[in-house]
Order: C-alpha cells, then sequence, then structure tokens
C-alpha cells in the first residue's frame, strides 16, 4: 500500500470516527444539560468525581494489565483456551479491589453530608457491583480487540470491530442517560440511587451488546471462513485443557509485569481526581462544576482531535521508519510525511485559536445555555475560559506527539516514557500547589504547565529530526498575520459583546430581587408599625384607668420600651 492510499485510509477513517461519535453523544450532551437543572452541584461532585473515580479505579486496576498482556504480539496466537482462564482471573481481582476500595470510600474519606447528599453508603456498594459487571465482558472484548484487529490486520475487519466498540459504548451511554433523566424527573428524592442505577444500567447494556454480537457470531459462516477459534458461548467460559496447565505461566508473568506499570500510570492518569478526593483541596460543589466544564470542555479534543491523532499516527507510523534517520529514507515519503505534518499543525492551529478567542469571550454564555445558573455563577465561566487556551495546547501537543511517536525508536520511546514519568509525578505536586493558591482554576493552569513541557520536547524532537533536509514542518505553528489581526479584533468585539451581555443580565435580575425585597420589607415594617402603635395605645390606656395595678403597669411599659426602644408617653 502506497503512501497516498495510507493517507486516503487515515483521512476516512478518522472522518467516520468523528461523524460516528458526534452522532451518538450529541442526545447525551443534551440529556446532561437537561439533567443539571435538576440536581445540585455537590451531588454531581459526588457523583462524577468520588464515584465515577472508584469505578474507573476499580475497572483499570482489575483489567487493563490483562489487556495489554493478553495481547501482546508474542502471545497471540497462544492456546485461546489458557488466555481466557487467565482472562476471567480478572473477576476474583476485582472482588478484591472492590473490598478494598470501598473500605477506603467508607471508612478513610469523608463523607458528604446526608442532607445534601443522601444515601452514599449505598451508592458506594452499588458503584462497585456495576464495575464488576462491566469485568464480565473483558474475555470478549480481548478476543474481540486481539482476533478481529491484532491477527486479521483487514480494513473490513477493523471497521466491524471500530462499529462494535463505538455502537455498543454509545448505546450503553444513551441508555444510562435516558434512566438518569427518568428518575431525576419523576423521583429527584432518590439523590445517589439515582446514579447509581444509571452505573448499572450502562455496565449491563455494555455487557449486553458484546454477548448479543457473539451470539450472532460465533458459529456462522463468517467466523468459519475467519478461522475464529470459538465455535459456541460455552467455550468462553474457563475450563481445564487436557495435557497442559490451566493458565499460561508466561503470559501470567507478563501480566503481573504490566499490573505493577498500571498502579502508576493509573494514579497519573486520574491525578486530578485523587488529588480533589484525597486531599480535600475543593469541595464537593466545586468539585462538581470543575467535572461539568472539564467535560464540556474536552468535547472537541475528544471528537475531533482525539481521531484526528490516531488515524495519522498509523499514517505516519507506515510511512516513516522508526528511529532511522531521514537520510537514509525515501525522500519521497518523507516529503509527504512532513507536508502532512505542516497541514495538520495549521489546521489544529487554526481550531485551536478559534476556540480560545470565543471560548473567552462567550463562556459565561455556554454555560448558562448548557447548565443554567448552576454553572454560570461564581467560577464556572473562569474554568471554561483557562480551559479554553488549554485545548489550543491539546490540540497542537496531539499533533506533534503523535509524529514524535511514530518516528522514535524503541529506545527513544523508553528514554520518552521516563521524561513522562517526571513529568507527571511534577504535574500532581504542581497542581496541588496551584489549587491552594487559585482553587479549581489551578488544576487547568496545572495542566497548561504539563502540556507546554510536553509540546516543547517534540519541538525540538521535530526539529532535530528534520535537521538535516530542506523540510520545516514547524512553519506550520507559524499563523499568517492577517488571520492573527482578524482574530485579535474579533476577540475584543466578541469580549465587549459578553461584557455587554453580562451587564444586561445583572439589570434584569436586579429590579426583580429589589421590587420583591422592597414589597417584603414594606409589608414587615407596615405590620410591625401596627403592632408597635397598638401595644403603646393599649400601654397608655391602662396606665390612664389602671392605676390600682401599678407594678404590673411598669412591667409591661419596661418590656415594650425594650423592644421597640421607644418611651411611652406619660399624661
Amino acid at each position: 500500500m502506497g503512501s497516498e492510499d495510507v493517507l486516503k485510509s487515515a483521512t476516512t477513517l478518522a472522518s467516520y470516527s468523528v461523524l460516528l461519535q458526534v452522532m451518538f453523544r450529541v442526545l447525551t450532551f443534551f440529556m446532561n444539560a437537561f439533567t443539571l437543572r435538576f440536581v445540585s452541584k455537590e451531588l454531581i461532585g459526588v457523583v462524577n468525581v468520588r464515584l465515577m473515580l472508584l469505578y474507573s479505579t476499580l475497572v483499570f486496576l482489575s483489567r487493563e494489565a490483562f489487556r495489554r498482556a493478553c495481547l501482546s504480539e508474542d502471545t497471540v496466537g497462544r492456546t485461546w483456551r489458557q488466555v481466557i482462564n487467565l482472562l476471567w482471573l480478572t473477576l476474583p481481582l476485582g472482588c478484591l479491589w472492590g473490598f478494598v476500595l470501598v473500605c477506603v470510600w467508607w471508612w478513610v474519606l469523608q463523607a458528604p453530608d446526608s442532607q445534601i447528599v443522601p444515601h452514599y453508603v449505598p451508592a458506594v456498594v452499588i458503584f462497585c457491583l456495576a464495575a464488576l459487571t462491566e469485568l464480565l465482558a473483558e474475555p470478549l472484548w480481548v478476543l474481540a480487540q486481539a482476533h478481529m484487529l491484532i491477527r486479521l490486520k483487514a480494513s473490513k475487519t477493523f471497521l466491524e470491530y471500530f462499529m462494535l466498540y463505538v455502537v455498543s459504548e454509545s448505546l450503553a451511554m444513551i441508555a444510562k442517560c435516558l434512566v438518569t433523566v427518568t428518575l431525576v424527573v419523576s423521583v429527584p428524592q432518590w439523590g445517589l440511587y439515582i446514579f447509581s442505577a444509571a452505573q448499572c444500567v450502562y455496565a449491563g447494556f455494555l455487557v449486553l451488546c458484546y454477548i448479543a454480537y457473539f451470539l450472532h457470531f460465533l458459529g456462522s459462516e463468517e467466523a468459519k471462513r475467519k478461522s475464529f477459534p470459538l465455535e459456541q458461548m460455552s467455550e468462553l467460559l474457563p475450563s481445564r485443557v487436557k495435557g497442559q496447565p490451566v493458565i499460561n505461566l508466561k503470559l501470567a508473568t507478563l501480566t503481573w509485569s504490566f499490573f505493577k506499570q498500571s498502579l502508576l500510570k493509573q494514579i497519573l492518569t486520574e491525578g486530578e481526581r485523587y488529588v480533589m478526593t484525597f486531599l480535600n483541596v475543593l469541595n464537593f460543589g466545586d468539585q462538581g462544576v470543575y467535572d461539568v466544564v472539564n467535560n464540556l470542555g474536552s468535547m472537541v479534543p475528544r471528537f475531533l482531535f482525539l481521531p484526528i491523532e490516531e488515524s495519522f499516527y498509523v499514517f505516519f507510523a507506515k510511512v516513516l521508519k522508526r528511529g532511522q534517520d531521514i537520510r537514509h529514507q525515501k525522500q519521497e515519503e518523507v516529503f509527504i510525511a512532513a507536508n502532512v505534518l505542516e497541514c495538520l499543525l495549521k489546521l489544529v492551529l487554526l481550531i485551536g485559536l478559534i476556540i480560545t478567542v470565543f471560548g473567552y469571550s462567550y463562556s459565561y454564555l455556554a454555560l448558562d445555555i448548557y447548565g443554567g445558573e448552576l454553572l454560570s455563577s461564581g467560577t464556572g465561566p473562569t474554568l471554561l475560559r483557562w480551559y479554553s487556551f488549554y485545548v489550543l495546547l491539546l490540540a497542537v501537543n496531539g499533533i506533534t506527539e503523535c509524529f514524535v511517536f511514530a518516528a522514535m525508536s524503541k529506545e527513544e520511546v523508553d528514554r520518552y516514557n521516563l521524561v513522562m514519568l517526571a513529568l507527571s509525578a511534577s504535574f500532581l505536586l504542581i497542581s496541588y500547589w496551584l489549587t491552594c493558591l487559585f482553587g479549581s482554576v489551578g488544576f487547568i493552569l496545572a495542566n497548561c504547565c504539563n502540556m507546554a513541557l510536553r509540546s516543547l520536547h517534540s519541538f525540538v524532537y521535530i526539529h532535530r529530526y528534520f535537521h538535516h533536509s530542506d523540510h520545516n514542518p514547524l512553519s506550520g505553528l507559524c499563523p499568517h498575520l492577517a488571520l492573527m489581526i482578524t482574530l485579535t479584533i474579533s476577540s475584543i468585539l466578541t469580549a465587549f459583546s459578553e461584557h455587554q451581555e453580562e451587564g444586561e443580565d445583572e439589570k434584569v435580575k436586579r429590579p426583580e430581587m429589589r421590587e420583591e425585597d422592597l414589597i417584603q420589607a414594606r409589608d414587615k415594617l407596615a405590620s410591625g408599625t401596627q403592632v408597635k402603635s397598638k401595644t403603646f395605645e393599649v400601654m397608655e390606656e391602662c396606665e390612664r384607668i389602671g392605676k390600682v395595678a401599678p407594678s404590673v403597669f411598669s412591667n409591661v411599659r419596661s418590656g415594650a420600651e425594650t423592644v421597640f426602644n421607644k418611651p411611652s408617653r406619660r399624661k
């Protein structure tokens, strides 16, 4: 396959990926926006940060090492019975991790106020059970990934697996959102039970999608034509193999090695949430707002930049020879790779600059439309403004690292992994320090610093890579002067428009609040004046005709003077 064919395939795959993900996510986007109007930000913080961290930690630590070991090139093609037996160990390992994590979430972490966020303890258990449910699909997932993607390497087969993965994931997410919306509207007093039930539906739906696919696929003519190693669903269950150990010891040893790496990887991947959860730098309300803004701001990187990066990584990996000097490669291939990299940098830079300019100006309006006053008040707009700039750094870094990882030799990748480890560890420290100084904005500032350093490393590598050639793909990061002038003018105009919009909103809100407060104050004042007047009239009348009980009157008069701070009139 020539370079142009590879480029065409990568572009087509990226386009399909973007379209499919956008189509399936649009519905969930509006459902989440609807849900935000019925729940408190404290509830969102507990669910999206505290409980989802429990879920992701349990799932990742239970299956990541098995995935990487069973999908290694030197293990694919071995006895699938031993591989399946090993994969089923994810379930008991998940139970062990679940017990440990539930104890930590119960007794180590501070529980939220039950009046604001009810049913916390049962929700922890239910989220743990939902994670264990998702682990039931692990043997099916690895089979699909290994056999369809690695062994066959066919574009049609890859598209089949891609559709299975994207459609099942998206349908499960839609089912989760439907359950959430229905329960939030009908039984809002359930609190965390709502999101616990929705998470169980998500996990169950995901497992059912994989089971339904394999029920259709196993034993079919297509499976026989592709020499699929299994013929019926019962073969997916663990069983012994005559004359062979239950599991492959070499594969089990490799799994243990990956497990030690995955533990560190999980801490670095979910570093923000661990800092929020264990160090208590933010309250649950601020955690909820930060998580919503983070999810909203990351939509463009997830739906647009990530598919481009994944597809063109394949392109660069096929066109360039890993770890080899470009002077010893085909110059036609180098020319195409350099031009594609320059065009990609121009594209993502343009998109990132547009998002930064308009995102800064319209953050308040976007959050007000998406989540109402829950998000538009407080730190929400400031978070989204900084995140708009972070998206620009994400866009540039994603493309440059995509090229760097495709061109690096194995030794260079190993050295870069050590650099990434140091950057990730420093990110955790910087994020804690900046959060203590600036609140939730500190997390985004720490991400910006981390991404800028990673981009700088990629710039240096690309410059050295093309040093002995006439190509300079980094020139794609130098926008045209006319573009910068246009964006600057747009930034000024949109910022002024946003300022006017916020001012109009304040003018609309203030008279209503003042009028309401004045009405209440007037009623209270009138009522108090009437009581005060009647009290002194009665008191004076008693003084005039009730001289037989001077001690009683004296007590009444002194009490009234104390309450109303006004001396009575004596005749």
